[in-house]
This record gives structure tokens, C-alpha cells and sequence, in this order.
């Protein structure tokens, strides 16, 4: 009788097939699932529920129109008309009205529907000029 041990095998669990096997996972749901960008979302945007804002007798007023373009009321209450829509001569004009009131509230009336370009082309474009108070107006929510 042969009562030796038999030598047992030692068991190794090979990593590579799983690492093989996740792989093939991996790349079978990122081919298939779907990356969807929305590219236009439809923005409704908010009514100002709370006081009325003070109407302060100076203040500077840059007009929106949906199509972007500047209608601009300083400080004295007259208009001043812009010789064309480009930026620099907004620039210009937002200048020489922030050397009489820098202080004095600049309001950016926008449209609901004005390009958004436009609107943030007025406030780089007021910032450059030194406004400091600069704001924008809103309806006031009717319930």
C-alpha cells in the first residue's frame, strides 16, 4: 500500500482573462450607450417677486432690443445716440458718460429675447467703462 500524499497542485486564478473579460464590457457599453447634448433648451425666464426698486433721478440706461441692438440713456435724461452697433462705439460712448457718473447706477434693460452675446457684450462693455452698480431690470411678477 502506498500511503504517501499525492502533491497537490497549486491553484492559481489567472487576473488576465478577467481583466480581458471587463475590457470587452467596457468597451461594449461605451460604444453603446448614447451621449445626448441637447443643444437648445427652452428658457423661461423669471419675474422679480418682491419690492419695487426706487427710481433713483440719475441713473445711466442701456436698452436691449431683441435683436441686439444699444439704445443708450445717461444720466441727464437724454439719449444718445450711437453711430453704429459695434462694441467700440459702445465703448466709446459708456466712456464719456462714466467720466460725469461712474457712480451713478448703470440698469441694462434687455428684451426677454435678446441674444445673450448682446447682453454680456454690454456688461464687459460697462465694466470696461468703470461702472461699478450694474444691474438689470425686470417685470415685476403679477399674481
Amino acid at each position: 500500500m502506498n500511503f504517501r500524499r499525492k502533491k497537490r497542485e497549486k491553484i492559481d486564478i489567472t487576473l488576465i482573462s478577467m481583466i480581458d473579460v471587463l475590457f470587452v464590457l467596457l468597451l461594449f457599453f461605451m460604444v453603446s450607450t448614447t451621449f445626448n447634448r441637447n443643444t437648445e433648451v427652452k428658457v423661461t425666464l423669471p419675474e422679480a417677486d418682491g419690492a419695487e426698486a426706487e427710481q433713483l433721478p440719475k441713473m445711466v440706461t442701456l436698452t436691449i432690443d431683441v435683436n441686439g441692438a444699444y439704445f443708450l440713456k445717461g444720466d441727464d435724461g437724454l439719449s444718445h445716440t450711437l453711430a453704429n452697433q459695434q462694441i467700440d462705439t459702445l465703448k466709446q460712448e459708456l466712456l464719456k458718460l462714466a467720466e460725469q457718473s461712474k457712480d451713478q447706477p448703470f440698469i441694462i434693460n434687455a428684451d426677454g429675447k435678446t441674444p445673450h452675446q448682446a447682453v454680456i457684450t454690454a456688461l464687459e462693455a460697462a465694466g470696461d467703462a468703470g461702472f461699478s452698480h450694474i444691474t438689470f431690470a425686470a417685470l415685476h411678477s403679477k399674481k
